[in-house]
């Protein structure tokens, strides 16, 4: 089995590429082979831009989609998203390590995925989902927050971490991935600390050892469910009769009508 980690961190020291370094410990221990992209350290660029593709299809406006599909069609892809595909590829398992910054990842994981998740190549309007390039693969987010799992309950401060987090682990359920539940490592402190020395290094020390654990035991990791075609209608609505498993979508009698 093959596992592929993609760190979206700046600094090589960092816990996030520690913990990169505990679960590939972990998996190698448990006989699989690892592999890992440092996208700051390797210098991807996340930025999508006419300059990637040779004989572009329109040099007076650039259609990201139409590129991208003419590269497919053409083997043109860019050497360096080419490179990230086969890593994709390859693996049975994706993990992507990275740190909770204004609720969102950082903008080179978006700009991987901008750029990656390539329109003719990993999807089309039929091929996504369970029909996705990646289908039959696992992926599964580490994340580490600076606050307590309390602030990232449903009604904390910091918002619902499920839905936080849903918009990323549904582009990887669109290209096929099967969504591990993520893990999320909780009060991982960095500029502004509110524990002591002792504390955060008993609490860091905890979050290794429950990192390797899940990682594992992957294999009976629960997942994240999300609908699949059949779920939809021709007019892009969830069918009454489909399940739902998230307030990103859900049936009418569901909504929260304001009746004031």
């Amino acid at each position: 089995m093959k596992a592929h980690f993609v760190l979206c961190h700046p600094d090589p020291h960092s816990y996030n590429a520690h913990l990169v370094g505990v679960g590939a410990d972990a998996l190698t221990a448990a006989g699989w082979q690892v592999t890992t992209t440092d996208l700051y350290q390797e210098g991807f660029d996340p930025l999508e831009r006419h300059e990637h593709y040779v004989n572009p299809q329109n040099k007076a406006r650039f259609d990201v989609q139409l590129e991208q599909r003419a590269a497919a069609e053409n083997g043109t892809i860019p050497d360096d998203v080419k490179h990230q595909i086969a890593l994709l590829e390859a693996c049975d398992l994706l993990i992507i390590q990275y740190p909770m910054w204004w609720h969102l990842p950082p903008a080179i994981l978006k700009g991987w995925m901008d750029r990656v998740f390539v329109y003719g190549d990993v999807y089309t309007s039929r091929n996504r989902f369970e029909n996705g390039r990646f289908a039959g693969k696992r992926a599964m987010l580490s994340v580490t927050v600076g606050t307590s799992p309390e602030t990232y309950h449903h009604n904390g401060r910091s918002g619902d971490i499920d839905l936080v987090l849903w918009p990323v682990n549904f582009s990887l359920a669109y290209v096929g991935f099967e969504v591990v539940t993520p893990f999320v490592a909780y009060g991982v402190e960095a500029g502004l600390r509110y524990s002591s020395a002792a504390a955060l290094a008993t609490r860091l020390k905890t979050i290794e050892t429950a990192f390797a654990a899940r990682l594992d035991h992957i294999d009976n990791a629960e997942t994240v469910p999300f609908n699949r075609m059949a779920d939809w209608g021709d007019d892009g609505h969830i069918r009454d009769d489909a399940p739902v498993y998230s307030p990103f979508v859900r049936h009418a009698k569901d909504l929260i009508l304001d009746k004031r």
